[in-house]
């Protein structure tokens, strides 16, 4: 199994969130983060004052699937999320050792 970590732009979650369902994928973990890379933040202005905003909001979502499926889940990603523009997000994909339903105590790919 692998875990995916994929941190993208919010707008392109309720895309990617869909398509990831009509492809059989159907447990995932979201959370609102902020952070930067190459898109290093921007200015603002509010009542005449300048902000410079250094961390950008994004969406980090975590989705663990079966050895075999890891390509089909970062195709269906990359095509949801990417606009072409620096800022899109990326994609970390780590082993994941063992998993467990705390429920039934499964254990292995039954549980995803």
């Amino acid at each position: 199994m692998k875990k995916i970590e994929a941190i993208i732009r919010p707008a392109a979650l309720d895309d990617l969130h869909q398509a990831l369902h009509e492809a059989g994928f159907y447990g995932m973990t979201v959370s609102e983060v902020k952070g930067f890379g190459r898109q290093k933040g921007h200015t603002e202005f509010y009542r005449g004052s300048e902000y410079h905003i250094d961390f950008l909001p994004k969406v980090k979502l975590e989705i663990v699937v079966p050895d075999a499926r890891v390509e089909d889940a970062t195709a269906i990603i990359i095509r949801s999320a990417k606009s072409g523009n620096v800022g899109d997000g990326k994609i970390f994909i780590e082993p994941v050792e063992e998993a467990i339903r705390v429920r039934t105590e499964e254990t292995g790919e039954d549980v995803l």
